[in-house]
């Protein structure tokens, strides 16, 4: 550091020397090489002065302090980060401690107590002359810190400050993903008492991977630890991937370093002995060279004149004869872009020709999806080949009729899930021949275990009616192929796994990495990059961009409109008149679209109105604008292909951990996959921006695809408890045989460690599966859902499981109903219960909504706990607030929100209802009701206009002016009643209010008088 070029030009001057010998031999805790007849040596001499806290006399050398003290903490944060990202764990670790010293001025082997300022010089010297480490300390009481330092009273001040400290607990999992790859899942939970005159809003932490062995760093990350994870104990998880070698080391170290604090630090071991890696793959299936297969291979002409294409592309070719001529069950693996829809296709005119009285069902992971196949296919089965299509999610919900007509159903897993529990007693659930199942690749997933149960409970049907149901897979490319086709039932004949890099039109990938450690300042060093690989590889060609928020959308389209305004043609991007540009303009009412499509750019985000997505969508399509800026979910949603794909970023703000965290690596082969238009492009080109740290991992891995494993276990409970209610499970041998129909039993065979199963003998794989059962259905037991008597083996639904299978609830759900409910609950009480469901836990709390929330908290009438804005049960419980009040909301996203949240509402509240009714709270059981009623109404129970005011064109002011002149009326014909005793009083109210309304709602003007008179003669 002394030799850092920022410090050549410091002199060495002669009337300093004595100063300096003084300083060198009392301040100077570590050797000083050069001596301080040379530059290097008297700025060393300088910085461990300024690290000692000792007093410079002459005027020259305070001046050269200065300047020392200015620049060496940045010199020493570079030095850290430059060893951080070379993986060197000692050197990093030492340049951190350097860096810790240099802010507080303190040496790392003096007490970490003095970096507080609270105790006094003496305790500080005593408790160092001890030489009791933190730990010890934690150990003892204040009373004996107190006699050790011979100071009782400070005792206690001592404790204060040992409780401040930061301190952290780690504990780590491994989970081999790979015989290459391990998945480390770390929980971190604070063992300290924050004030936040110490430790503010935030505590810096850095987490690094090390094998002492080789001595290199495997995986480093930053990370803050917020207030409110400190004050309500709530334990962080981190999960990310390290690489593994053979031989292994004996074990990896994790460490957890504060950024602010010396002597704030943690290590836990990862042991790697006994680690059993799983097997290597086999190879992908090889794409044959065979002649394209015309549309006459249908042997139908009404079904080939459904496609613009005369030929079938090559994968499509080879994969023909196994859909369309036989009943085989299928698992079709290929790259996005490869024609895996009209795959999907092929088997279902299968079922059309072969089983004209059965019905298909479709199934996609996303709403959007959902609607795109419907809309396509609408136009194509039903007004082309006359098959009736119907759509089945939580926002359409057609009558059974309609649904056993259907021969095509599109839905979405949870829902099929939910009707596919009671198949015994819907006929159309039996009559199903073909189960097509898309992005099964998903499994593996948070949502996958919703798909392993669909397709275990197809095959369970299958083998009890007697019919038997295709299953017809489609995936991208994956690693363990075998394992899924071999729970699928499917012989190699259906196998087609095929290399991700087998595309129709071929993809070029550059990666570029870029460093910085905070994630705002990244992104906006990638927009000129992002404008170059414009200029570069689509000049004139559509380009599609994916960030991670609607911010961000904004900030990168400004940006690009920026660097295009600066050259010669600033509207190259613009390919329409401007006159009819302008036209459009008006009708669109988000003011960033109407900034930036004058420019040839449009954004795509949640918070767009449907008509302004609705025209950005068709205005690209059309290629009438050149560039999209759109969120990643548009990766999943809405096929858009372009020529040019960029990731601008792979990581995107997770509101639950408070912090930036990687997309999945399927969600980046889904954005690539938008590369390259068949129609159009021989090659399409994805430009991947990411953090420099990741840039290696996304060469290995991005061509590598990671195997697909089982989550069911997180989520067991709730299907066993739907699997008990439906009569499948009826005692603990029936749930044991449940778990062998899953793929969670298949891959627990194949990569035992994965789901710490550290034997595979038949006696350990009983009693692992036993104990996965015994504490699944212990956890009903504790949610009343079940019951299992005496016998400990007979298991029975109770009304509690009945319910929450039924509305397809969390049994945690049901069970805080349980608890929370009694005769005597208030709105406010059943609100919050309502919003305190497990369902609403995975409602999205943006970046920076906590103040959001704040705001729009202060205009509403029931309080929350400020401490809890940046919660998704209390912004749910915000927006139906504002719902009821029909608030103003502050941004687009929130409308979004409040659909999801009110999408959710009407079930749970009738759960409510039931389990109300079931105790005999006959006042809880209505005022649920109203509850339910103020979702559908938009208004609050309590307001007198509320059931005048949900009839249609009548507004609150016009309903409370009404009521008024009805009282006024009222009273008036009541005195005349009691005066004449008039008979016509009684409908004085009645006129009174047509009154008001032909004052508020004149009647149309009468026609023209009809004359009766003859016509007169011709």
């Amino acid at each position: 550091v002394a030799k850092s070029q920022e410090f050549e030009q410091i002199k060495v001057r002669e009337d300093e020397m004595s100063e300096l010998d003084i300083h060198l031999n009392d301040s100077c805790r570590l050797p000083v090489k050069g001596g301080m007849e040379n530059t290097y040596g008297k700025v060393n001499i300088l910085m461990q002065t300024y690290v000692s806290r000792s007093n410079v006399e002459s005027f020259s050398l305070v001046s050269d302090l200065s300047y020392v003290a200015q620049n060496m903490g940045r010199i020493l944060r570079a030095l850290f980060e430059i060893c951080l990202r070379y993986g060197w764990p000692v050197m990093s670790s030492r340049m951190l401690t350097l860096c810790k010293c240099a802010d507080h001025q303190l040496w790392s082997f003096e007490h970490p107590f003095k970096q507080f300022g609270y105790l006094s010089r003496e305790v500080l010297e005593k408790l160092e002359s001890k030489k009791v480490s933190l730990d010890r300390l934690r150990d003892m009481t204040a009373d004996e810190i107190g006699h050790m330092i011979h100071h009782v009273k400070m005792g206690k001040s001592v404790k204060k400050v040992l409780l401040g400290f930061p301190s952290l607990s780690l504990e780590a999992c491994i989970q081999p993903i790979t015989r290459t790859v391990l998945r480390v899942r770390l929980t971190i939970a604070s063992e300290f008492v924050w004030e936040d005159r110490i430790h503010g809003n935030s505590e810096p932490w850095w987490i690094w991977v090390e094998d002492p062995e080789n001595n290199r760093i495997y995986h480093s990350e930053y990370f803050l630890l917020q207030k409110k994870q400190v004050v309500t104990r709530e334990s962080l998880e981190l999960v990310f991937t390290i690489p593994v070698f053979e031989p292994h080391p004996p074990q990896y170290y994790i460490r957890a370093l504060s950024d602010r604090w010396l002597g704030a630090e943690a290590t836990v071991a990862i042991s790697l002995r006994g680690l059993r890696l799983p097997n290597l793959y086999p190879p992908h299936t090889q794409l044959l060279s065979l002649h394209p297969l015309p549309m006459s291979a249908l042997a139908n002409p009404s079904y080939g004149d459904l496609y613009p294409f005369h030929y079938f592309n090559p994968i499509q070719t080879q994969v023909f004869h196994t859909l369309y001529h036989s009943d085989a069950n299928v698992l079709l693996g290929a790259p996005t872009g490869s024609g895996k829809t009209v795959a999907a296709e092929l088997a279902i005119f299968r079922v059309f020709n072969q089983h004209p009285q059965s019905k298909s069902v479709y199934i996609a992971p996303l709403k959007a999806l959902v609607r795109e196949r419907i809309d396509d296919w609408k136009k194509r089965f039903e007004e082309k080949l006359g098959k009736r299509v119907v759509e089945l999610t939580g926002d359409t919900s057609p009558d059974i009729r309609s649904i056993e007509k259907a021969d095509v159903i599109v839905t979405t897993p949870e829902k099929w899930d939910g009707i596919s529990r009671s198949w015994q007693n819907r006929g159309y659930v039996q009559s199903v021949k073909l189960l097509v199942i898309d992005e099964i690749h998903l499994l593996g997933d948070e949502r996958g275990p919703v798909l392993e149960v669909i397709v275990s409970r197809t095959n369970f049907i299958a083998s009890h009616t007697g019919q038997a149901v295709r299953v017809v897979g489609l995936s991208t490319a994956l690693a363990n192929a075998q394992d899924l086709s071999g729970w699928l039932k499917i012989d190699e004949s259906g196998l087609f796994n095929f290399h991700p890099a087998v595309r129709p039109v071929q993809l070029e990938v550059h990666i570029h990495g870029f460093p910085g450690k905070h994630y705002c300042p990244r992104m906006a060093t990638m927009n000129k990059p992002c404008y170059a690989a414009i200029c570069t590889h689509s000049p004139t060609k559509p380009v599609l961009i994916f960030v991670s928020s609607r911010r961000q959308t904004r900030l990168t389209a400004f940006d690009l409109i920026a660097y295009v305004g600066s050259e010669n043609d600033p509207k190259q991007w613009l390919n329409m008149p401007e006159e009819e540009l302008e036209k459009l303009l008006k009708g669109v009412s988000d003011q960033n679209l109407r900034d930036t499509l004058p420019f040839g750019v449009g954004l795509h985000h949640a918070g767009l109105v449907d008509r302004d997505r609705r025209l950005v969508q068709d205005l690209f399509v059309n290629q009438r604008i050149q560039v999209l800026i759109a969120t990643s979910t548009l990766a999943w949603g809405v096929n858009f292909p372009a020529h040019l794909v960029v990731v601008k970023g792979t990581e995107y703000y997770d509101g639950k951990t408070h912090r930036y965290v990687d997309y999945p690596i399927t969600d980046v082969l889904q954005m690539m996959g938008r590369a390259g238009r068949p129609q159009y492009d021989d090659m399409g080109v994805a430009v991947i921006l990411v953090h420099e740290a990741k840039k290696h991992f996304y060469k290995k891995f991005l061509y590598e695809p990671f195997p697909v494993e089982s989550n069911l276990l997180e989520v067991l409970s709730d299907h066993l408890n739907a699997e008990v209610v439906a009569g499948t499970i009826s005692s603990k041998s029936d749930a044991l045989d449940y778990l062998t129909w899953t793929y969670l039993f298949r891959r627990l065979l194949a990569n035992p460690s994965y789901y710490h199963l550290e034997e595979v003998s038949q006696d350990s794989v009983n009693a692992f599966l036993s104990g996965i059962v015994r504490k699944s259905l212990s956890e009903l037991e504790e949610s009343y859902c079940i019951a299992v008597d005496e016998d400990q083996q007979s298991i029975s639904p109770l009304t509690l499981g009945c319910v929450a299978s039924y509305y397809y609830l969390h049994h945690s759900t049901v069970q805080l109903f349980r608890s929370r409910l009694h005769s005597s609950c208030s709105f406010e009480d059943l609100l919050k219960t309502l919003c305190d469901c497990k369902e609403y836990s995975e409602l999205p709390v943006r970046h920076n909504e906590d103040k959001l929330n704040s705001h729009l908290a202060e205009s509403l009438p029931i309080p929350l706990d400020p401490t809890t804005y940046d919660s998704p049960h209390s912004k749910a419980h915000l927006l139906l607030q504002a719902h009821f009040c029909r608030a103003a909301l502050p941004v687009a996203d929130y409308v979004t929100d409040t659909k999801s949240v009110l999408d959710q509402s009407l079930r749970i509240l009738q759960a409510m209802v039931d389990i109300s009714a079931n105790d005999g709270s006959l006042a809880t059981a209505l005022r649920v009701m109203h509850l339910c009623q103020m979702c559908v109404q938009a208004h609050w129970v309590s307001d007198p206009s509320t059931t005048a005011a949900t009839l249609p064109h009548l507004s609150c002011e016009e309903v409370l002016l009404m009521n008024r002149v009805l009282a006024r009326e009222a009273a008036a014909a009541a005195r005349w009643k009691k005066k004449k005793k008039n008979p016509s009083s009684s409908s004085s109210n009645d006129n009174a209010a047509v009154s008001i309304l032909r004052h508020h709602h004149p009647p149309p003007p009468p026609p023209p008088p009809v004359s009766l008179s003859p016509p007169p003669p011709p």
